[in-house]
Order: C-alpha cells, then structure tokens, then sequence
C-alpha cells in the first residue's frame, strides 16, 4: 500500500519519521492554502493509496484531556462566513453556497473510511480555522455554530481534496490545549506530539501489515 502521510510542521511528526523512514511524508505547512496547493501538486506526481494527516489540536470539550488522541469523523471551513455585530453566520447559511453540494454533507465534509469503525480512538467533529485566536467570542460563536469538539488549521482541507479526487484518508489529532486557554504553561504539546506518534505507528502497521 502506498501512502502518504501529511503534517503542517515537521515537529509534530519527526517521532514517527525518525523511526519509520520508508514512509512518504510531506511537510505542507501551516494553514488551508498551503495544504490545498502542497497536497494537490504531490498527488498529481505519485498514484498513493491512502493518505495520513497527523498534527496537533485545540479542544472545545474539556472531557478531552490534553494528550488525548483522537480521528476525526467530519470537518468544515469554519471561518468561512460573515459576521455582523458579533453574531457569525457561516457560508452555507448565507445562501452564497449550497450546503449539500459535493463534496459537502449538511455543509460538513464526512470521512466514511471503514478505519474509522474499527479503531479504539474517539471520533470526533472538527472545524478548521484560519485563524487560531484566544477571543471569547470567537470561541463562542463556533461552540454555538458547529457544536464541534477540536479545531485545527489544516483539516478540512485534507478532507476537502481527499473527498473531491475519491482518496481514501485518516486525519489522526492528538490535543494539545483547550480552545482560547491563554495559560500556555497547560499546555501539553509534549505529551500530545508523543501520544501522536504512538497512534500513528500503530496505525501504519495495521494498514500495512
């Protein structure tokens, strides 16, 4: 099986990488456009199999302890909308776009990997943001739109490609901080990078093996 395994920084893969040298690994960058432009050029050069995206994330639901790994079941652009006097709406509820138009569900892009079903990790909804921020109301505001668990910056555009070109795909996240925590002394960057590695090896070597 050929894959790909995809990270926005080499930091919170270079565990993995260092022990598991025979795998293709792609370091993206940060944030939407990078994934969008570094993912499409590499699948356009090499046929994969499958591909991985592992990084770190903030959590909205503080039942997930800093560490916690956890694959995401679906995500969305979440910052793409327009706010007025505080209150966000987000695209799909604009009437700009519709929110059952492929590759979109509900205006969610699901992964319905069987992967999925089998693994002990937890499932979890996520959004993806261009901007991480320690604004309450900014936190408020998707808590009140999306109910999601963990947000990151790269996210759904893994999903978006992936679902768009039929190409199966994990997105494996290990939390690292809550949401809008200003305190970065609680945060377990550390422990979450470790934790990820670990899941990710153990993921390899089931779809692999």
């Amino acid at each position: 099986m050929q894959i790909l395994l995809i990270a926005a920084t080499t930091p919170e893969i270079e565990p993995f990488t260092a022990a598991q040298p025979g795998i293709d690994v792609l370091i993206t960058g940060v944030g939407v456009p990078s994934v969008l432009y570094h993912l499409q050029k590499r699948m356009q050069q090499i046929d994969y199999d499958f591909i991985i995206q592992a990084g770190i994330a903030g959590a909205f639901r503080y039942d997930i302890p800093p560490g916690q790994t956890v694959l995401v079941k679906q995500d969305c652009f979440a910052d793409l909308g327009i706010e007025e006097k505080e209150n966000y709406t987000p695209i799909f509820e604009t009437g700009f776009a519709d929110k059952n138009e492929p590759p979109f569900e509900n205006g969610w892009l699901v992964n319905k990997a069987d992967y999925l079903n089998t693994s002990a990790l937890p499932l979890v909804k996520a959004i993806t943001v261009n901007k991480v921020s320690d604004s309450d109301l900014q936190k408020q505001q998707f808590i009140k739109q999306f109910n999601a668990d963990i947000e990151s910056m790269e996210g759904a555009a893994l999903h978006y490609i992936c679902l768009q070109e039929n190409m199966p795909f994990i997105q494996l996240r290990s939390v690292s901080n809550y949401v809008g925590e200003r305190d970065k002394t609680k945060w377990k960057i550390k422990e979450a990078i470790e934790n990820l590695n670990s899941e990710l090896l153990k993921l390899i070597n089931q779809l692999t093996n």
